[in-house]
């Protein structure tokens, strides 16, 4: 396995199988969720912040160049892992920016809402996935809060552009099928608006874990919300963030492909700076390898994962969706089948996910049935193959976790996982090294 300062540049890695079961500990990178709503909420405060535990990855650096864009004074030290921040008091100071998004969500959905803070003109965009990422939902409620924002080609994804003058506030509703972050964008942004805000959640809500994360930052820089039944959230606008120093997580997710690759060799893998009680809801991936056969032992600062005899289960994932590739690289070690169920948002994300998956599944031996809203997976006889990764930093990642128990896995365009782990490869080789 090659190293990851060369993925940038080369077009595939070939993961090498443990010779044994493993027997590592190791910390991730710092959530990205986290890191996003952090820096968000330092720089609408009053006053200065200070954020350590900082992920430097490709959604981050984006988070923190469009937030300099529009007139927020940040100093990023990417060896000590902190940024700096000195809030605008709930109004960015530029009256015009173009801010590139890349392919990242939580950036194009957050600084939409918190560009309607200012005054002036302000345009987002992204790659050609960005513009078939739907926004439509969270510019139709923005609108009702008497922003103006509109898509520029009608299609209800980016280009987003925003003509801002304020946000007055009120009442608006909100879908909640399709993407949490539509919630977590007005939320985030309620508070600096010039009247009390009310959001109605229409339909289920997904990925509900990341509204209590949303929630908990906002608490953590001073701001409380009303919530009822993640349904109706009330915020009494308009209200101050304050500056403070904000220790940011390890990644939950980033996480998970550590405690799949216990799982599939049989071995031991701890993962610190995390624990149960942990801000996201991604670390619930742990009770999923549990069914499965699995051990957990958790701790106050760590959890551990114990691999055992792989049983396939039915799982409804909706509330930890971004960990659904990496249970389908578990599932495939299985004993029998396994289903996930309740997942269809995740066909907007980077890429379609539960096609991408039943196609990359299939190619390693798998039997896939794709539903719209998951997929089962039956193990077969397994292969290695060449693994597309449709410009997913997940899909790399989590099938990448195969490999370590099959041979013959070839991950393609492994630079993907800069978007959120530029270190995968890296810590994934130094982990299989540890028996």
């Amino acid at each position: 396995m090659k190293h990851a300062e060369r993925t940038i540049v080369t077009q595939s890695i070939e993961i090498q199988p443990v010779a044994g079961p493993l027997d590592a500990a190791i910390r991730p990178p710092g959530s990205k969720s986290i890191t996003n709503r952090a820096l968000v909420c330092a720089a609408l405060a009053k006053g200065e912040s200070v954020l350590t535990g900082v992920l430097d990855s490709e959604d981050t650096r984006v988070m923190i160049e469009c937030l300099g864009r529009l007139g927020i004074d940040l100093q990023h030290d990417r060896r000590a892992q902190t940024v700096r921040v000195a809030g605008c008091q709930g109004r960015p100071p530029a009256v015009e920016a173009d801010l590139y998004v890349s392919n990242s969500g939580t950036t194009v959905r957050f600084l939409t809402a918190m560009a309607t803070l200012g005054q002036g003109t302000f345009r987002l965009d992204g790659k050609e996935r960005m513009r078939q990422r739907p926004i439509d939902d969270l510019l139709d409620a923005l609108n009702q809060l008497g922003a103006d924002v509109r898509g520029e080609s009608g299609s209800g994804c980016p280009p987003v552009v925003v003509r801002a003058a304020g946000l007055p506030g009120g009442r608006a509703t909100v879908a909640g099928d399709i993407s949490s972050q539509f919630l977590s964008a007005l939320l985030m942004a309620a508070p600096c608006a010039a009247r009390p805000v009310e959001l109605v959640v229409r339909g289920e809500l997904v990925s509900k874990p990341y509204i209590e994360m949303t929630l908990a930052v906002m608490r953590a820089f001073g701001v409380a919300v009303e919530a009822e039944a993640a349904e109706r959230f009330a915020v009494n606008a308009p209200l101050q963030y304050s500056g403070r120093k904000y220790e940011i997580e390890p990644d939950a997710s980033a996480a998970s492909y550590f405690f799949a690759a216990a799982a599939v060799t049989g071995g031991r893998v701890t993962v610190e700076g995390l624990s149960r009680d942990s801000l996201q809801g991604d670390v619930a991936f742990c009770e999923c390898l549990q069914r499965m056969g699995c051990q957990v032992d958790y701790r106050a600062d760590s959890i551990t994962v114990q691999g055992g005899k792989l049983h396939g289960v039915e799982l409804d994932m909706n509330a930890i969706s971004d960990t659904v590739q990496t249970l389908a690289a578990v599932a495939l070690f299985a004993d029998g089948p396994t289903s996930v169920t309740h997942v269809g948002h995740i066909r907007h994300k980077e890429t379609d996910r539960i096609a991408a998956l039943a196609t990359e599944l299939r190619k390693l031996g798998a039997t896939v049935d794709e539903w719209d809203d998951g997929l089962r997976i039956t193990p077969g006889s397994l292969h290695g193959a060449r693994i597309e990764t449709y410009d997913d930093h997940r899909m790399a990642m989590s099938l990448a976790v195969v490999g370590l128990a099959l041979p013959g896995v070839v991950i393609l365009d492994p630079g993907c996982t800069a978007k959120t782990y530029p270190d995968f490869f890296n810590d994934l080789e130094s982990v299989s090294q540890r028996r």
